[in-house]
């Protein structure tokens, strides 16, 4: 009975899905802004393996934060590699995929951190959340969010201030968007822009396809 049904379910996604959906990702394309860096943002990139990789390269003991956490796994990646000084944990779990259930698992996964002062957890969203630090606070933040072209803007901009005038800004998907999810993304576009604007560097990008590549930035001339 289901090999009937293929075909008419196939026929049906091609021709009536399909069309709508890549209508709207092209709509959702072109309403992104496009930006080209120079040589100047590109002279000390580095393609690394994984994001694995980047954490050995950021410097340790640091005053970090992760906006967006999940389950706390790369959360665990941070605090076994790049070992910092204070791990902030910045995430809403308001969403039906990433519930409070999700939030409950941090906090137990990390209640030994938590009860040292070495964890933080701050409930909210990155962008709301961000007026809470002070400037010139972290060494390096890892952005893992909604990876729209807005919302990726909007945290680069107020994030630019609250890191070191050396700190590393990083973040994940860096792509085009989920093709399986039909999800365009704004992660490139709203990095390059910032880059551009600001007069920072890439510096790190990650080549990995089974995990989503990483990128890293810095002002440009920082030490």
């Amino acid at each position: 009975m289901k090999n009937i049904f293929k075909p008419i379910l196939r026929l049906i996604y091609e021709k009536m899905f399909l069309p709508i959906a890549s209508k709207a990702m092209r709509r959702m394309s072109r309403n992104i802004p496009k930006t080209d860096l120079g040589s100047k943002h590109l002279a000390n990139a580095k393609l690394l393996e994984n994001r694995e990789e980047l954490l050995k390269r950021i410097p340790e003991n640091g005053v970090v934060a992760e906006l967006g956490v999940d389950e706390g796994g790369f959360s665990n990646l941070i605090l076994n590699i790049s070992k910092p000084k204070k791990l902030h944990l910045i995430d809403f779990w308001g969403s039906k995929r990433y519930n409070q259930t999700k939030r409950n698992k941090v906090e137990q996964r990390f209640e030994k951190e938590i009860n040292e002062g070495l964890v933080e957890i701050n409930l909210g969203l990155s962008t709301e959340v961000a007026d809470s630090f002070k400037e010139n606070y972290f060494d390096w933040i890892y952005i893992d969010t909604a990876h729209s072209y807005d919302v990726t803007r909007d945290e680069l901009e107020l994030y630019r201030t609250k890191v070191k005038d050396n700190g590393i800004i990083s973040g994940h998907d860096y792509i085009l968007g989920n093709w399986n999810g039909m999800i365009r993304y704004g992660v490139i576009e709203a990095v390059h822009e910032f880059c551009l604007k600001y007069n920072w560097e890439i510096i790190y990008i990650t080549t990995e396809l089974t995990n989503m590549p990483s990128f890293a930035i810095r002002k440009i001339g920082a030490k």
